[in-house]
């Protein structure tokens, strides 16, 4: 059997979730013997579908066997799927919801499948944070992703499941960077209604966009700054080498640990080519909270009686 090569499509290089994507991708490719080619969309769904038609199309390049990427806006381009999947290309996306999957699957012999975190229960799961960093209520700063994210959407919506309701909580936007997160964060602190209010802690959906506020904080005129540091910040993702790592040296509160999935996506992959067997249509890889929810619930009880 002829050498399997495989293209990665991932929303960005600047979010340390999407680096561990690549890092995770390179590393089952170098593993399990296949070609990986990583590209980026620089958070531009325009850009990345026509990045993906072109090694669809384009008789100039290697066609890749599958295609898998991380949608940059709110559509999974069911038009290049149904190309691709027509050209003998397997197509799999990550981390977003597609209607279009059982139809692909029907029609053509590729492999066609989702593969996702359980972006609900990581809401769920920062909600119940919440609930324990703030015992007694409070107002919180959330910072969500993308309007057009479903995994933004998702997580809020757990969110919103389990937070307590004495925690109030102000939305605000960014794009699942450090620099969106900032530019939004700085923008708000320079409202007179911001030094008006009283943020007792910052949940970001992403650990880049949770320093992208820490950051922002950091500027604040000294008076100030010292009031705003010491608000607690929860993000997600949990990098081992980042997120975990900032909760360890008390730079964030808590965040969530999201497993990179494009590994197990190319162990998919390999094993629907390799031997024939069928893929499920879609799975789900469970997050976890860190430091655990019964643990950060003991240090908040240390804290208060401190």
């Amino acid at each position: 059997m002829k050498r399997l090569s495989f293209l990665v499509s991932l929303t960005n290089n600047d979010n340390d979730y999407q680096q561990e994507q690549a890092a995770a991708a390179e590393k089952a490719g170098r593993r399990l013997g296949v070609d990986v080619k990583i590209v980026h969309a620089n958070n531009d769904a325009l850009a990345q579908s026509q990045q993906l038609l072109h090694y669809v199309q384009d008789s100039s390049v290697a066609r890749p066997d599958a295609i898998m990427f991380e949608p940059a806006g709110g559509t999974a381009f069911p038009q290049v799927a149904r190309a691709a999947a027509a050209a003998g290309i397997g197509w799999v996306v990550l981390n977003h919801e597609v209607d279009y999957t059982a139809e692909l699957r029907r029609k053509h012999k590729v492999p066609v499948f989702t593969l996702s975190s359980d972006h609900q229960e990581v809401g769920k799961i920062q909600g119940k944070q919440f609930g324990a960093l703030l015992p007694n209520g409070g107002n919180i700063l959330y910072i969500e992703g993308p309007a057009n994210s479903s995994a933004a959407k998702d997580r809020t919506t757990g969110m919103l499941k389990t937070k307590p309701a004495n925690i109030h909580v102000k939305t605000m936007r960014a794009n699942w960077t450090e620099d969106s997160a900032y530019r939004t964060v700085s923008s708000w602190l320079r409202l007179r209604t911001s030094q008006e209010s009283h943020v007792d802690l910052v949940g970001a959906q992403d650990d880049s966009m949770a320093m992208g506020a820490r950051k922002a904080f950091s500027e604040i005129a000294e008076g100030e700054r010292a009031r705003w540091l010491k608000i607690p910040i929860t993000g997600c993702d949990g990098m081992p080498k980042t997120g975990q790592t900032w909760v360890r040296n008390g730079t964030l509160a808590a965040t969530i640990f999201i497993r990179p999935n494009t590994d197990l996506a190319i162990e998919m992959l390999v094993e629907a080519f390799k031997s024939g067997a069928t893929l499920p249509e879609s799975k789900m890889t469970e997050p976890e909270s860190v430091p655990s929810l019964a643990e950060l619930a003991g240090m908040a009880r240390r804290g208060a009686g401190a």
